[in-house]
């Protein structure tokens, strides 16, 4: 069977290739969101936390054979305890002047950890095993599905309308959201702000470690791995609306799948056309497709 002349098999392979890819957009630009969102923070070393998060798994298979299951808990949890320092030691300083100050400080940080991983492990990349438990594909009839790309997706998936859910619809979220605007009067409610925030940043953070987990088997582990998508992730920020939790979460999804039609019918534009996305949702609508007009 054929789609304009394009076999429904290769037309399925290149849509479940965008759907996986769309995963890491919307997991890494939901824990952009977070951070910008309830912080006020661009952090531009989200792509560097990210291959982080991905080195760790390495690490722990490499040095002390600690198998995928049990890095996908702990890398995203070293991430998240690092994102802490930084935000106690540094970023915390920052809150009160202008993005510019912390997009600065971050994209520092970004070439900091890149340039410690590139001198220990060069450029050249670190292959991860797929788990045993994920190997293999199964047959839907129209498509072979490989059975840790399908993981990836559930799992994405599972892990972002949970953290919307926390957010949007429970207490916790409501105090978050209200720290934020109004951190004197949560105080008088005896919520302690500062360690609210401290913890909400290194739980976007540890989005990315996670995501860096997610992708090792998937994609050789590099230094440069995060800096080859982050560009991508922010424009996925913008064009859902800067800080909306569920823009990031449907623009991501969206655009991957918009980017793996574009292989298939246009493959010369797959790596611009979210930019061109970009441009015509601005030009539209300046605040996002989820984004408040002010």
């Amino acid at each position: 069977m054929e789609i304009f002349g394009i076999p429904m098999q290769a037309m399925m392979s290149q849509l479940l290739l965008g759907l996986v890819n769309g995963s890491f957009y919307a997991m890494l630009s939901l824990g952009l969101a977070v951070i910008f969102g309830l912080l006020n923070v661009i952090n531009f070393s989200h792509g560097a936390l990210y291959m982080m998060g991905a080195f760790l798994a390495w690490m722990g298979l490499s040095y002390f054979e600690l198998n995928y299951w049990v890095m996908l808990a702990a890398a995203p949890l070293l991430v998240g305890l690092f994102g802490i320092v930084i935000e106690k030691t540094m970023l915390r300083w920052l809150y009160k002047l202008d993005h510019l100050y912390g997009l600065l400080l971050t994209f520092g940080i970004t070439l900091l950890l890149e340039g410690v991983f590139r001198s220990f492990y060069g450029v050249s990349g670190q292959a991860y095993p797929v788990p045993d438990a994920l190997s293999g594909a199964t047959d839907l009839g129209f498509m072979i599905l490989p059975n840790y790309r399908g993981w990836v997706v559930a799992a994405s998936l599972t892990v972002c309308l949970a953290t919307w859910y926390v957010i949007e619809k429970t207490k916790l979220g409501a105090y978050l959201r209200a720290g934020t605007e109004n951190p004197k009067l949560v105080e008088a409610f005896g919520i302690n702000v500062p360690l609210m925030v401290t913890l909400t940043y290194g739980f976007g953070v540890a989005l990315a470690g996670f995501a860096g987990v997610l992708a090792a088997p998937i994609i050789n582990v590099t230094p440069l791995m995060g800096s080859n998508l982050i560009i991508v992730v922010f424009a996925v920020v913008v064009i859902g609306g800067m800080g909306s939790i569920m823009g990031s979460i449907v623009t991501g999804l969206m655009l991957g799948v918009i980017e793996g039609l574009t292989r298939v019918f246009y493959p010369e534009g797959s790596e611009v056309v979210v930019f061109v996305v970009m441009v015509i949702v601005l030009l539209l609508r300046p605040a996002g497709l989820f984004g408040k007009e002010k």
